[in-house]
């Protein structure tokens, strides 16, 4: 599927109409309606992340090597699903995070060899886009902002989480997360040298994407603290 294409494009409008509206209205006029349209978001996240598991099983190619939920877009919407609902802080911090530091990057330059509208296709926009959308009410909408020190939390965090897919991958031969190979459709990954040398710049360049995200809630805890 080509970048910049129809099939890419709407996916991506529609995020930002559906983002923008909620969290307008949101931040105009909070009220209980906002808890329930984050218990349906939350709700779509985890029926979408689980539809997966029933399309592969139908179609008798689930593989320990491709099919586990634990690429970190994945393991990323249940995260944010869980931050909807009980909106614990560092739910939220790794929503955000995790959200437009990797799920938007993952939409923007999605590894998919799928049209629509296919069932792949429909899956993986629905899961991205839902993600990101999850992400933007937390912090945008609901005024849910990382605290002192979120960047070096999630930043710990996320190292642990590859640690541990790392050795997934070693156990079923996957490729999760991308640590054994760059995606086969191209992605920010290719620019960044060959294994392993990549992993080692990707952890710093996400150690700076962390740190820009954090930038304007870290500017208005310096004026309110």
């Amino acid at each position: 599927m080509g970048i910049l294409s129809p099939e890419h494009l709407v996916p991506l409008a529609l995020l930002v109409v559906a983002s923008a509206g909620l969290c307008t209205a949101a931040r105009r006029a909070s009220g209980r309606w906002t808890g329930i349209v984050a218990t349906l978001i939350a709700v779509a996240i985890v029926i979408t992340e689980l539809s997966w598991q029933p399309y592969v099983l139908g179609n008798h190619s689930w593989s320990a090597a491709y099919s586990l939920p634990v690429q970190l877009c994945d393991v990323g919407g249940f995260v944010a699903a869980a931050a909807l609902l009980w909106r614990k802080a560092v739910l939220v911090e790794i929503a955000y995070f995790w959200g437009l530091g990797g799920t938007l990057q993952a939409l923007l330059t999605p590894d998919l060899r799928d049209h629509f509208p296919s069932f792949p296709y429909l899956q993986f926009y629905a899961t991205h886009d839902l993600v990101v959308l999850a992400a933007l009410f937390l912090v945008i909408g609901l005024g849910l902002q990382p605290r002192a020190g979120a960047v070096r939390r999630v930043f710990g965090i996320t190292l642990a989480f590859a640690a541990v897919v790392g050795f997934i991958d070693l156990v079923t031969g996957g490729n999760y997360l991308y640590l054994r190979r760059v995606p086969a459709e191209g992605s920010l990954l290719s620019l960044m040298g060959p294994w392993p040398w990549y992993i080692a710049v990707g952890a710093l360049l996400t150690l700076i994407v962390l740190a820009v995200l954090d930038a304007p809630f870290r500017f208005s805890r310096s004026r309110t603290g």
